[in-house]
């Protein structure tokens, strides 16, 4: 098996996926020994280092490291250290990194549909999400989309649904939003800025 060539091109993601490895190969299963090479990756993130998500990547790598007796180890990078974060997806698809954690929240414009795989304004609570990815059939669908960006993808911690907010007035209908400044990402955002015109 060409260890190398499993994961030529991988993302992880949090609020949603993890992506890891390229469509380009399938991986057999094979027995560890201790003659195998180690196996380290570099994972870039979309997460600050002060960011509690990037604290629970740390955590993820170390699970990883600990369930192999060390054979693989992911060295997580925080945002910027090897690309800026909203290019994860993009240095995981080129081969720059083996893996990433980001979101999908700002890869949309690849492919809207991308957005299943993590949370629509309004949408699914983290238990119903991650019980339609994993007994749903939502992951096996999920995969087929990342397969156009030779990308696998898995799911790698929940923030929730973003939706809402927190104002100093009252918000009954969407002209009351004009003139504000709101953070909100992916379909949120798209959904909010259609509605205010």
């Amino acid at each position: 098996m060409k260890r190398r060539n499993f994961c030529k091109n991988a993302v992880l993601g949090t609020a949603g996926f993890t992506t890891v490895a390229s469509t380009q190969s399938t991986p057999q299963p094979e027995a560890s020994t201790p003659t195998q090479p180690a196996i380290q990756w570099r994972m870039a993130t979309s997460w600050l280092k002060s960011d509690i998500t990037f604290n629970a990547v740390e955590e993820l790598c170390q699970r990883v490291k600990v369930a192999t007796n060390g054979r693989f180890v992911i060295i997580p990078y925080p945002a910027g250290e090897i690309v800026p974060p909203l290019q994860v997806f993009d240095a995981v698809k080129a081969g720059t990194v083996e893996c990433g954690h980001t979101t999908v929240l700002y890869y949309l414009e690849k492919n809207p549909t991308l957005i299943f795989s993590i949370s629509v304004p309004f949408g699914l609570t983290t238990y119903q999400q991650n019980a339609w990815l994993h007994y749903g059939g939502g992951l096996e669908i999920m995969h087929q989309i990342y397969a156009d960006f030779g990308i696998i993808a898995f799911p790698a911690g929940a923030v929730g649904i973003q939706m809402g907010g927190w104002f100093n007035k009252e918000m009954n209908r969407s002209t009351d939003f004009k003139g504000l400044k709101i953070r909100i990402p992916g379909w949120g955002a798209r959904v909010s800025s259609s509605n205010l015109v």
